[in-house]
């Protein structure tokens, strides 16, 4: 992308009279396109407006800087004109007038009968011909705001920035002027950032929203890419298959905030019970069958029986908010996918090494492959099959919806097709999606299937749209899914609070894998705060036969859903080395030279064990013999390299020492 507005890492420090210091904005870092539309939405005093401030040059950042077009904001300019929600038009002037005020100041060296054609042209562009000679006083509000956009259109600026400019008009109106403003921005390719409380808003008129943390301290929490298609009318936005997952994503990002707003008010005193060191939790999570371990967790008070007071489980909207809450230190653990852990101490994306743990597994299986139902009805009933009809239409793109680069979706789906001779980089396209929305793009057709865990299957088989080509099962039984990841300087730092996390956890996942308990567990994951979808689509796997195609006869798949059984809460380090193969066999990660001791730091084997013995429970590791997926091919966990160069399928392997002793600090 190419960076037409740069806000480089600002932070924004007030002074407090008492000589203190305010911290508003911390390492806001943004990079804006030209033509591009971006919302800033969050609650209030996140700091949204004194950004816009900055922007335009009416205030100045405590560090860091705005650059546009590769030269500093330092002062207010008309290159960057700003629309208040007020209107701030001069009472004693027209609406011609008011318009005028700037372009005879900005070109004042043009001759008066051009100045007067800029003017009249933007009176005719915000439909004000009729009211031209119209002060403030006989105007409406929307006629006012219209005054308002036209005034700063005049000056042509390269940056237009809208502080809630719809706030305070009614439906009717706020609808028509949106989508004027949209032609209009569209028309004349203008840049703009706004300010928003109104999500609907920002999806209707966004390429993307910037969500902003709480202050003190306010940063960007999450980036929202709105992929739906312009030029945009609002009842068609609305229909848009990705409108209400990317809404709820939003909301669900408010709420958070708001959670946590509520919890800095009611933050209980840092002294901690039952020995702990620490005894109020930020859990994050993703919306899925196998979060169920932490929802009983809460919802049986396992977490308070073992000294934990106060855990908030956080639903987030996508793996990569997962990642972000654990660098940032705004979770202090979080349900992960199982190559997650690894590849954050590895450095995925060319970050630096951050190591993570995980000392516990809380799942197992629970994944299919679910393709779409125009497929099945063109003969790809098998992976042969599939492979035939790719060979039978040579050109045609192939997109299947992966949830994180790390996750087993990922690494087994790429398996899979690679074991019949189809390589996932180029022979068909992986996207990443959030979990919650694979459905809706498999109905729109923006991909041909996907990986993902229940019950985003089922509902696609239940409403005919797809099917379960494959399980995870049929892959891999019993492979590790869901693990509890934790930072390794925060065990480092909270010892005894982690192994109490730690067994109240196993004592869910015992509590789950019994299916006397599972009615109740079903009961607890269709709460709008966990899943929070039809029981109808947990059903599946979970409790019932499970079916790969609507109206199909289902089928009995013992341990679907595994949680307990066979020691599936220890985290084997043989199962993590070959995660770690194939983490390096696509080109994600190197493999490590030093294999074993990122094995030994990531997977603690110690750490679960005594845990395991204060709960009575065995604390031996699985066996590390060799094993096989589907396709009979060994993995020797002694020779993982002769492994990956055994594979033919594959990147070009890249082996380095990886340095994990660059210190981390937990903040306080």
């Amino acid at each position: 992308m190419s960076v037409f507005v740069g806000i480089d890492h600002i932070d924004k420090v007030f002074n407090l009279s008492n000589g203190g210091k305010y911290i508003a904005l911390k390492n806001i870092d943004l990079k804006i396109a030209q033509g591009e539309f971006v919302t800033l939405i969050g609650h209030s005093g996140c700091g949204k407006s004194t950004l816009l401030n900055i922007l335009a040059g009416l205030d100045a950042p405590s560090q860091g800087g705005v650059l546009l077009e590769g030269r500093q904001v330092t002062k207010p300019g008309p290159d960057r004109m700003v629309v208040f929600q007020n209107y701030s038009l001069l009472p004693w002037l027209t609406v011609r007038e008011n318009i005028a005020l700037g372009v005879n100041k900005v070109y004042a060296a043009l001759p008066q009968g051009e100045r007067r054609g800029i003017i009249e042209q933007h009176i005719d562009l915000v439909g004000l011909r009729h009211a031209a000679d119209k002060k403030p006083k006989e105007l409406s509000g929307g006629m006012k705001q219209r005054v308002s956009i036209a005034r700063a259109l005049a000056l042509k600026p390269k940056v237009l920035l809208l502080d809630e400019p719809f706030g305070a008009l009614d439906a009717l109106t706020r609808g028509n002027l949106q989508e004027r403003l949209m032609q209009i921005c569209q028309e004349n390719n203008v840049t703009c950032v706004m300010v928003t409380h109104d999500v609907d808003e920002a999806l209707l008129l966004s390429d993307r929203v910037v969500m902003l943390t709480n202050g003190p301290e306010s940063h960007v929490g999450q980036i929202l890419e709105v992929n739906i298609p312009r030029p945009r009318k609002r009842l068609e936005v609305v229909k848009h298959p990705n409108y209400y997952s990317l809404r709820n994503e939003m909301i669900y990002f408010l709420n958070q905030q708001k959670r946590a707003k509520y919890r800095r008010k009611q933050q209980l005193i840092a002294v901690a019970g039952h020995g702990l060191e620490k005894v109020n939790l930020d859990i994050g999570f993703i919306p899925l069958t196998d979060c169920a371990p932490l929802a009983i967790a809460k919802e049986k008070g396992l977490f308070a029986k073992y000294g934990l007071e106060q855990v908030t489980l956080s639903r987030e909207p996508n793996w990569k908010t997962v990642v972000e809450g654990i660098r940032d230190q705004r979770l202090d653990a979080a349900q992960m996918v199982a190559g997650m852990p690894l590849s954050l101490t590895l450095g995925l994306d060319k970050k630096a090494p951050l190591p993570v743990v995980t000392s516990l597994v809380l799942s197992r299986n629970g994944n299919a492959i679910t393709l779409s139902k125009a497929l099945y009805d063109k003969g790809v009933h098998s992976l042969s099959d599939f492979k035939a009809y790719l060979d039978n239409n040579p050109g045609q793109t192939h997109r299947f919806g992966i949830v994180h680069p790390s996750s087993m979706h990922n690494l087994l789906l790429r398996y899979w097709l690679a074991s019949a001779g189809i390589d996932p980089d180029r022979d068909v396209e992986l996207n990443v999606i959030p979990p919650p929305q694979m459905v809706a793009n498999l109905k729109e057709g923006n991909i041909d299937g996907y990986c993902v865990g229940e019950p985003w299957n089922s509902r696609a088989i239940q409403e005919g749209v797809g099917y379960a080509i494959a399980t995870d099962l049929d892959i891999w039984p019993s492979h590790p899914e869901k693990v509890l990841g934790i930072r390794e300087d925060w065990i480092n730092r909270y010892p005894k609070t982690h192994l109490a996390l730690v067994k109240a956890l196993i004592e869910a996942c015992e509590y789950c894998e019994d299916r006397r308990n599972r009615e109740e567990v079903l009961e607890v994951l269709a709460r709008p705060e966990y899943v929070g979808v039809d029981p109808v689509y947990l059903r599946p796997g979970l409790i019932d036969p499970y079916q790969k195609l609507k109206d199909a006869e289902p089928e009995v798949i013992h341990r679907f859903n595994q949680f307990y059984a066979n020691q599936s809460t220890c985290p084997g380090r043989a199962e993590g080395l070959w995660i770690l193969t194939q983490l390096a066999r696509w080109g994600m990660t190197p493999f490590p030279k030093n294999w074993v001791e990122i094995i030994e730091r990531t997977r603690r084997i110690d750490l679960y064990g005594e845990a395991a013995r204060q709960l009575g429970l065995p604390d031996a590791e699985p066996d590390r013999d060799p094993f096989a997926l589907f396709d009979g091919v060994m993995f020797n966990p002694d020779e993982p390299v002769s492994y990956l160069r055994r594979l033919d399928t594959s990147h070009e392997l890249l082996i380095q020492e990886i340095d994990l002793d660059a210190p981390l600090t937990l903040a306080a």
